[in-house]
């Protein structure tokens, strides 16, 4: 066992081995995988620090990464998502350094963060961009030694492109976020699902018949509001892109800025990735009873500082809930405190859908230690050949096949002589 960590209990390993090996069950794609990386070893010379959620489907992924020949290294990307048993597992079950335990304090969050670097990785898995941007911000000989990095979430790709605008960036990271078998499903079926999850697991809320206010209609705010308008809901979309509010309504969701919906919202979600969507101003409008939960990937997005000065008392009235009484008397709730609710209150995606996400952290880690020589310090796309071998498997692990192109076919997509 590796003498590499710091987890809640390690007398909770034999259920996180349990977990672990259930939602394997649920990742052919990711399996595969790890039988062509225990032949192959591709990933031998690696030493990948890994700043992701710690969770059952994130263990597959680090196992897979070991098994091709790495050295990794896991630590949490939020203080809420760690699943101890699974942390106590990759521990005691799997011998994979591992730093991480649910709730845990902002010291000890980058306690764990500086230990990665400690680690001395020659690449990075980001959920984020926290280790990207403290290797960053106080590493920089570290940094010119990577060779590349990964980046789970739309959060981070943000962060990191601003990095790469100012110059800032020292080294390449692959989008696997942008990736289309990652944003496509992970965040509109996955996020979709879970945030539903966490927030029934939190509140025991009923959907049917409630308002319920969608903050951003990106891929994960799409697949927010089809779950919950399918379980009843009246859902309002708010947005600041024209396109996306025309698709929200064209989609048969209400449209209208965030000062109409509070008042009339009974649940409200912000998924947009940018700070204080929810604050004050809206606060003071809003109803008795209403419930606010955030499924971006930093607690930001939610005016807390902001909500705690309005409110004359603070009360914890459920797990991962905290009423909030304003002067008035109404009662507004904050689910997870503000953060990512489907893993604060909930278990995360399911592992169907990780395992196309994380096949593509997996092969983009590969591409990186195949191709640094070739790479600039910037965002690059995940390649398509890699999307493309995912997305066939997926689909062959569903029993489904598909068409394929006939010679004809072939030869009139490639010619532009044959017209009407």
């Amino acid at each position: 066992m590796t003498d590499l960590y710091d987890v809640r209990d390690l007398g909770l390993a034999t259920e996180g081995k349990r977990r672990i090996l259930w939602a394997e069950q649920d990742m052919p794609v990711l399996l595969q995988l790890r039988e062509r990386f225990a032949k192959e070893q591709p990933l031998k010379g690696s030493r990948i620090a890994c700043c992701l959620h710690v969770t059952a489907e994130t263990a597959n992924l680090v196992r897979t990464l070991k098994t091709g020949g790495a050295e990794v290294f896991l630590v949490a990307s939020n203080p809420l998502s760690t699943q101890d048993d699974v942390a106590a597992a990759l521990v005691k079950e799997f011998d994979i350094p591992t730093m991480a335990i649910k709730g845990e304090d902002n010291a000890s969050y980058f306690k764990h963060l500086h230990a990665a670097i400690a680690f001395n990785p020659n690449q990075t898995m980001d959920d984020g961009c926290d280790l990207v941007s403290l290797i960053h911000k106080e590493y920089p000989e570290l940094a010119a030694k990577i060779s590349g990095g990964c980046e789970e979430t739309t959060t981070g790709v943000i962060r990191l492109k601003a990095m790469a605008k100012d110059n800032a960036l020292k080294y390449p990271v692959i989008a696997v976020n942008d990736a289309k078998t990652k944003n496509l499903f992970d965040n509109r079926y996955g996020t979709g699902q879970s945030t539903v999850d966490g927030i029934i697991r939190a509140s025991d809320v009923l959907i049917a018949g409630k308002f319920v206010v969608v903050a951003g209609y990106g891929w994960c705010g799409r697949g927010f509001a089809v779950r919950m308008k399918g379980m009843g809901a009246n859902v309002i979309v708010t947005e600041i892109d024209p396109i996306k509010a025309i698709e929200a309504a064209m989609d048969g969701f209400m449209v209208m800025p965030m000062s109409e919906a509070a008042k009339i919202g009974d649940v409200f979600c912000t998924l947009t990735g940018n700070k204080h969507v929810l604050r004050p101003e809206h606060y003071a409008v809003m109803k008795h009873g209403a419930i606010m939960a955030n499924s971006g990937h930093f607690d930001i997005e939610i005016d807390i500082i902001g909500l705690e000065k309005m409110a004359k008392e603070k009360i914890p009235t459920r797990r991962f809930v905290d009423t909030y009484v304003m002067e008035d008397g109404r009662r507004l709730h904050l689910l997870a405190e503000g953060r990512l609710v489907n893993l604060g209150a909930a278990e995360g995606h399911p592992a169907s859908v990780m395992d196309m996400s994380f096949s593509t952290q997996a092969l983009s880690a590969e591409f990186i230690k195949n191709n640094s020589s070739k790479l600039t310090p910037k965002v690059h796309d995940v390649p398509v050949d890699i999307e493309n071998w995912i997305s066939t498997l997926k689909l062959k692990s569903m029993g489904i096949t598909i068409d394929i192109l006939t010679p004809e076919q072939v030869e009139y997509l490639a010619a532009w002589q044959e017209g009407t």
